[in-house]
């Protein structure tokens, strides 16, 4: 993977690229939150680790960032086990929380684990916006149906003369109930 660190402290940072290294990973380097911003943007990483504490801004404003930019797992890493710290950064969208020092182990599994949760809240995200398409598809049939049947229909046989135009036409059911509570507006 490609995988964006940002630290402030140059230790911490060849550290944490060594180990990433060591398991195979391609990584980028930024010295605070602002330079780990725009490497995201220019670089496009697959998963970002981010120290809490940088400067110009933050790891979790760069977190904050990136959930509404650019999606990707994060993790946090952090010298302090503070718990309004840990508290501010639940309510973010990250996937993972490290205490310094951090041994190599600790961070694969961490890496692991997040790309996971990522990919499954990626994959509910999906599935809850297909099931609203579907939803708010199902209502416009529905409003079709009844302004058919206001016109004498029973509401099998607008149902059929939907889903018949549907056929004909090669298009979906939601666009002919479009086209129906369209015309005559």
């Amino acid at each position: 993977m490609k995988i964006l660190i940002a630290d402030d402290e140059s230790i911490i940072r060849l550290g944490l690229k060594s180990m990433l290294q060591q398991m195979g990973h391609e990584v980028i380097a930024a010295m605070n939150g602002r330079e780990a911003l725009q490497m995201a943007r220019s670089q496009r990483p697959e998963l970002a680790i981010l120290d809490v504490e940088m400067p110009l801004t933050n790891g979790l404003q760069v977190a904050e960032t990136l959930g509404r930019t650019q999606p990707m797992p994060v993790l946090l890493l952090t010298a302090y086990s503070d718990q309004n710290l840990i508290a501010r950064a639940a309510e973010l969208p990250i996937h993972g929380y490290l205490v310094k020092p951090i041994q190599s182990a600790d961070l694969m599994a961490a890496i692991a684990v997040a790309v996971r949760r990522f990919a499954e809240a990626a994959a509910l995200r999906q599935r809850a916006a297909e099931l609203e398409e579907q939803l708010e598809s199902r209502k416009l049939v529905d409003r079709a149906k009844g302004k058919l049947m206001a016109a004498g229909m029973s509401e099998t046989a607008a149902y059929h003369a939907i889903q018949s135009r549907a056929r004909q036409q090669g298009c979906t059911m939601r666009q002919i109930a479009e086209a129906i509570l369209r015309e005559e507006q």
